[in-house]
């Protein structure tokens, strides 16, 4: 059997040598030339060959997937539906009786998405003209070359990742094609009630930050860098409070994250925490005016809510204690996976932590907003994000973006579906590297920061994964675990 290849990147973009993948190796190439696919069993194959294990899928009948495509995606829509169907008066009293048409039409929009969802149909293309239909659709082919034919890429059939990746996409269809409630954000009064309802734990980290920022001229480079773990942690358990794993149900912090750390410290499977810290200082070197320059630190964000609250006592730290001079955060572009955040979002968070009546509270968001004002904060959204692409694709599919992460010193990447989409979201044995699973992806040293709530983790100990099976069969599903894990593509040259 012979295998035509392609190269995987452009030189220009990656800074590496290209690397070289087969034609059935297809999620990472962009094809520009017409190329007969081969059979699932040509891909079977070819896999065993070079290591590419498939995506995790629903047609795996009891898995996490396909639990997900069974009961917990047709909740969330039942929800989605349910908040448009609540929401009527509002529509009306904004918009007359034309925002009551529009809530009908895209209530039975979203009723006939649950329906093809639950009877495995065939996945359809968009017609909503929005910027990213095209790539959408264009990836739909994609999978039809794959599999073989237009009925096999179904709910269950197909890709998870790509499956709930469309669903959310979808939703944004069903309102975008019915002005005048077109930007109605169906997951906004659960992100709302979030973070109001974990304003306890909001309060304590302000305060504590606080604390540090009056001390950070005092401390040593040791205890500067056990404060940067610790907020690093902080940031690591707050992805816990995650809206669409639990379907929309109430998923909030109630207590300090800080008082926790220690009795979570065992649920790490891996910590490479040091790297991270490792990167930061290196990043550190004397500037043109003789005054020292630190790092640019992008933060690839998950939820919105506590999570976000978390993500932002991070990057203040970074910024007060000199550790970067920049940090870049990215978000959704829409509404995304019930709670993921959006621009509205941040500059929402932002504006009710300025407002609140505690007072290291306020003056926290006052800080975060002069951030924001004088440039040492960014907010940044890219189609991509929002797209259902592994991120080995990026260099291919948005050289723009990829190009914007190779600016950065340190990458972090926030939650579980940052890490399905890092890893391809695939079959993986739990001993792979991290750096192995990325499969080339690699714009700038880069560290996912994930509680586990799905069916994929690499890079652990011989005999680890198995012995947590054999423990506790839903540690991947859970969220009880966590990762800190680092890769840098420089440690490869």
């Amino acid at each position: 059997m012979t295998f035509v290849y392609f190269e995987k990147y452009d030189k220009t973009l990656s800074g590496r040598p290209p690397k070289l993948c087969s034609v059935t190796d297809t999620s990472c190439i962009k094809f520009h030339l017409n190329v007969q696919l081969p059979t699932a069993k040509m891909m079977a194959a070819e896999q065993a060959v070079h290591g590419v294990p498939p995506s995790l899928s629903a047609k795996v009948v009891g898995s996490f997937a396909y639990l997900t495509v069974k009961d917990r995606l047709p909740t969330i829509l039942t929800k989605v539906i349910d908040t448009i169907h609540r929401n009527k008066n509002k529509f009306f009293e904004e918009f007359g009786e034309e925002g009551v048409q529009a809530e009908k039409k895209a209530i039975s929009l979203l009723s006939k998405l649950r329906n093809e969802l639950q009877t495995d149909k065939p996945v359809l293309v968009l017609s909503d003209g929005l910027e990213d239909a095209d790539s959408w659709n264009q990836y739909l082919q994609r999978q039809q070359s794959l599999q073989g034919d237009q009925d096999s890429v179904s709910w269950f059939k197909s890709p998870w990742l790509y499956v709930e990746c469309y669903m959310y996409r979808r939703v944004m269809e069903a309102l975008w094609l019915n002005p005048p409630i077109s930007d109605f954000d169906v997951f906004n009064e659960g992100k709302t009630q979030s973070f109001f309802e974990s304003q306890q734990a909001v309060v304590a980290l302000c305060t504590y930050l606080e604390g540090l920022r009056k001390n950070m001229a005092e401390l040593s480079e040791n205890q500067l860098c056990e404060q940067f773990n610790k907020l690093l942690q902080v940031s690591l358990w707050g992805n816990k409070c995650d809206l669409s794993i639990s379907a929309g149900q109430e998923n909030s912090q109630k207590g300090s994250p800080l008082d926790s750390l220690a009795n979570l410290r065992p649920f790490i499977l891996v910590d490479d925490s040091s790297l991270v810290w490792s990167t930061l200082v290196s990043a550190q070197r004397p500037g043109d005016s003789g005054k020292t320059t630190s790092a640019r630190v992008d933060i690839v964000l998950d939820n919105a809510g506590f999570e976000l609250v978390t993500d932002l006592v991070l990057a203040d730290f970074l910024v007060s204690s000199g550790l970067a001079r920049e940090v870049c955060f990215h978000g959704k572009s829409m509404p995304w996976f019930v709670s993921d955040v959006t621009a509205k979002d941040f500059q929402w968070t932002i504006r009710q932590t300025m407002a609140a009546n505690h007072k290291f509270m306020s003056k926290s968001g006052v800080q975060w907003q002069t951030y924001m004002r004088d440039g040492v904060w960014s907010y940044h959204d890219h189609p991509f994000w929002t797209q259902p692409h592994e991120f080995c694709d990026m260099a291919a599919d948005a050289p723009e973006l990829y190009a914007t992460l190779q600016g950065a010193d340190l990458v972090l990447f926030k939650g579980d579906l940052n890490y399905r989409k890092l890893t391809g979201d695939r079959d993986w044995d739990h001993t792979v590297g991290f750096d192995v699973a990325l499969r080339g992806f690699g714009p700038a040293p880069l560290c996912s920061l994930r509680t586990l709530k799905a069916n994929v983790q690499v890079g652990l100990q011989p005999g680890q994964g198995e012995k947590l099976s054999s423990q506790e069969p839903d540690w991947m599903t859970s969220g009880k675990y966590a990762v800190v894990q680092f890769y840098s593509p420089h440690s490869e040259q």
